[in-house]
Order: C-alpha cells, then structure tokens, then sequence
C-alpha cells in the first residue's frame, strides 16, 4: 500500500487532497499544526502528526513519526497582502521561513529515505502569482517563486536517483480559508503609510470582486496534486484552475 505525508491538512487544498488519497485506497499521513481528528479522523491508513515548519526540531520528530513514504506533498503555506514597504522585517522572515524554507527542510527530511529506495515524488504547491506580477503580493510571491525554481532545479538533481520533483500552480480559490488567513495576518502586523491607502483600497477591491468568480476549486487542485503523485510522465509544471491555467498559456 502506497503511503502520502502531506502538509497543511487543516482546510482548503491540504484536507480535501488527503481525503482523495484516502478514498484511492492510499495510507495518508496528515499534517497539520494542531491535529483535528474531527477534520479527518485516525483509521488504519491515516494518521495525523503535528507539524510547525518554521521549527526544525518539528520537521525532524513529524517525519520521524511518518516513517517510510512514497510521496510529499509540500501544501502548507501561510498568506500575506501588503504594500512592500508596510511589510515588518519578522513578517518577511515568517512569510519565507513557512512557504520556502520550511519545503527545503521537509524535503531534505525525505530524501535519505526516498534516495535509500531509489524511487519517491515529491510535490511543492506553489501559486500561479509567479506567473503574473500583482500588487500588494511581492513577499509572498517572491517565496513562491524562489520555490519554483528550487523545484525545477531539484528536478534534475533527483531524476537520476529515480526520485521526482513536480510543481502545482494554484489559481485563486476564494472557498479556501487561506485568504481570510492571510488577511488577518495583515490586520496584525501591516504597517503600510497612508500615502498607500487609495491604491491599496482599490487593490483589495478588485481582489474582493474577483474572489466571487472562483476560477479554481479545490478539485483543481487536488486532481493536479493525484496527477503530480501518480503519472510519471506528467509535466514538471501543473497549473490547476481555469485561471492558472490561463496564465500558464
């Protein structure tokens, strides 16, 4: 039986990707940084760790506890919106040390295990933000492109180890909770001047309009994370979502 460790299972993408690997008969290690097991609950093929990416110490005991695995799945992130310069020093580390560099960790946690086989697929979340500049998100697209490209890189390193890399470019999913995470996250620590205000407010009332679209569900998301995770021969670059797939072409 095939066994997944995916990050950020509380909501959103995370909980309904490692519902789907459940239902495909997969043994599902679930993360998350409180366990919920009225959000998933524990069976036979699921287990649910505890896991802080912005503490090594918690990567290290959450992979330890998973065991063998055949997949990552890297979906945990944390948002952020705001003008660059109202942007705290801490908020720019917090934003990086959880969407970059909290990935590396987990995944050079795996890789002695996935290299030892010589078989193992590992698949980093990004965000189709990469592909298309937009205001009031330069940190949090910043990580998500230095992730992209750590992903392509890692790509090669691990092909001939017989390991794979894989990339999944979610569009905006307004039904997730990541953008009322975000926007909270803004209200605690954004310390933008005013002269922002009227661009900024413009901003957010756009994003608001958009958000009723809902160009990407999180079966976009999912089915490209099963695809990433099951066909060899899939492309390193996934968008998932009518509109990421739009900016993909």
């Amino acid at each position: 039986m095939n066994t997944v460790m995916i990050t950020g299972c509380s909501s959103g993408f995370g909980l309904e990707t490692a519902r789907h690997f459940l239902d495909q008969g997969w043994s599902v290690v679930a993360t998350m940084r409180k366990p919920d097991t009225s959000l998933l609950p524990v069976s036979d093929r699921l287990r649910l760790v505890p896991l802080d990416l912005t503490d090594g110490h918690s990567i290290a005991q959450a992979v330890e506890a998973a065991g063998p695995i055949d997949a990552l799945v890297n979906n945990a992130g944390v948002g952020w919106l705001s003008a660059f310069e109202g942007t705290p020093d801490d908020t720019v580390r917090r934003i990086f040390e959880t969407n970059t560099f909290g990935t590396f960790e987990m995944i050079r946690a795996v890789l002695p295990q996935m290299r030892a086989k010589g078989a193992g697929v590992i698949v980093n979340v990004s965000s189709s933000v990469t592909l298309k500049p937009l205001p009031l998100l330069s940190v949090y697209t910043a990580g998500k492109a230095a992730l992209n490209a750590y992903t392509e890189c890692l790509a090669l390193e691990l092909a001939p180890l017989g390991i794979r890399a894989r990339l999944v470019l979610p569009g905006q999913a307004p039904a997730t909770r990541f953008g009322a995470n975000a926007r909270a996250l803004m209200t605690e620590a954004d310390e933008t001047p005013e002269a922002y205000t009227p661009f900024v407010a413009q901003v957010m009332s756009d994003f608001q309009a958009n958000s009723t679209k809902e160009a990407t569900h999180p079966e976009d998301v999912v089915q490209a994370v099963w695809r990433a995770v099951t066909d060899p021969d899939c492309p390193l670059h996934l968008p998932a979502g009518s509109d990421a797939e739009a900016l993909a072409a």
